[in-house]
């Protein structure tokens, strides 16, 4: 299966992975930005309030990291129609992103099912690890998305 295939309920397994192909560089700018809009608090607005505080320097939101990963995800699991979501099981965010750190995604699915309410859709759930440029782990979560069936599509 190509790359740039989309993907059907059918075709995903347990075990199966997903890297996504490039890294995405965060910058200062992009951070305090959405700071700004999002989650205004100091220590993602400014790096001097940032260096005061728990995180000892400018850290973007876990907001904005999980919007990161959100991209990440679409665009490495290509699913016909569009990744629907389906809930959040966990996140965590285990360290801070910072200025210029490229963030990329490892992805496993961990559970499938189909649909007891929508039988032209399965449900699966896939656990993700945010990693940066010095491969520390910077999020995890569990997520589940719905994925149609291809005989249904």
């Amino acid at each position: 299966m190509s790359a740039s295939a989309e993907l059907y309920f059918d075709d995903f397994y347990l075990g199966q992975k997903f890297n996504s192909t490039e890294a995405v560089r965060v910058s200062a700018k992009e951070i305090t930005e959405f700071a700004e809009k999002y989650d205004p608090q100091p220590f993602h607005l400014d790096e001097n309030a940032g260096k005061s505080s728990f995180f000892k320097g400018l850290a973007a939101s876990g907001w904005l990291t999980a919007a990161i990963v959100m991209r990440l995800r679409v665009e490495t699991i290509r699913v016909h129609g569009g990744m629907i979501g389906a809930g959040v099981e966990e996140i965590r965010w285990t360290e801070p992103v910072r200025p210029n750190d490229q963030i990329r995604t490892e992805a496993e699915v961990i559970g499938l099912r189909r649909s007891k309410k929508r039988p032209e859709l399965g449900l699966v759930t896939i656990f993700t690890l945010t990693l940066n440029q010095r491969d520390e782990v910077v999020m995890k979560s569990t997520v589940k998305f719905l994925a149609p069936l291809r005989d249904h599509a």
